[in-house]
Parts: C-alpha cells; sequence; structure tokens
C-alpha cells in the first residue's frame, strides 16, 4: 500500500499541472513521491518509520497530517524540478525550504513532534531510540 498517490498531491498542485509536467506518465510522479518519502525518511530515523510510512503491504498505523504536507512539499519540489508551467517555483521552493528546516530541528532534537518511537530490538537494556545530548559551561577567562 502506497503511502502517497498521484492524487494524494491535488492539495499543494492541480491534477492538470501535475499531468502537464509529468506528461501523463505516472511512473515520473511515483519517484518523485519516493525520492521524497527517502528524504524525509533519513531526518526521522530515530523514529518508527514503519508505524509513520507503513509497508508496500501494510499501511500506517500512525497518521499525521503534517507529516504528510511535508512529505507532499518535497515530492512537489522533486516534480516541480522537471518544469514549471503555471506554477511560482519560489513559493515552492521556500515551502521545501521550511519542511527541510523542520526537519533538521526534529533531528537535532529541537523539536520533539509526538512521533512512536523507533521499537527497542535489542536485549542488552538500553533505550537506543531516544536521543543523547550534552553540553558544557562557556569558557571561562579568568584575569588576574
Amino acid at each position: 500500500m502506497a503511502y502517497l498517490t498521484l492524487n494524494d498531491l491535488t492539495t499543494h498542485i492541480y491534477l492538470e499541472i501535475i499531468n502537464e509536467i509529468i506528461r501523463n506518465d505516472a511512473t515520473i510522479a511515483t519517484k518523485a513521491i519516493n525520492a521524497a518519502m527517502g528524504e524525509v525518511k533519513s531526518y526521522l530515523n530515530r523514529f518508527d518509520l514503519v508505524a509513520l510510512f507503513g509497508t508496500d503491504t501494510d499501511a500506517p498505523t500512525y497518521n499525521d497530517e503534517y507529516l504528510n504536507s511535508i512529505v507532499k512539499d518535497v515530492a512537489c519540489w522533486h516534480i516541480l524540478k522537471l518544469a514549471n508551467p503555471n506554477i511560482d517555483m519560489a513559493v515552492f521552493r521556500s515551502a521545501y525550504e521550511d519542511a527541510i528546516k523542520f526537519l533538521i530541528n526534529i533531528q537535532k532534537g529541537l523539536v520533539d513532534p509526538e512521533y512512536p518511537p523507533k521499537p527497542d530490538t535489542t536485549d542488552n537494556g538500553f533505550d537506543e531510540s531516544g536521543t543523547v545530548g550534552w553540553s558544557s559551561n562557556p569558557k571561562r577567562s579568568n584575569y588576574y
């Protein structure tokens, strides 16, 4: 079961514009969606990706509309790189950059969405799905 289809992208771009860009070849849109999912997954590796995105046979068990919108933004950018009839590229480039900034903030631990954590498959007793943070005090400059 696909996480996103060509028709799901119609919330961001009209279907006739998408068909004009991909020249009615749905494989181009599928490749753009798969590339977008791969890009988004690379930022969310500490979360349960099967629960968030599902598999080829199973639907995702956790649904987050904002995450869906981010994947659509990235997929639309991959499609729009082919051509830009009747579309302001700056708007979609800005949406793509905003999506990547949000994903980077998740990756850094600055934003903590309520996504399901990666399941612990090891028997070592440590929770490897969480993040580790460390810091230090500012360097002191003593003068005598």
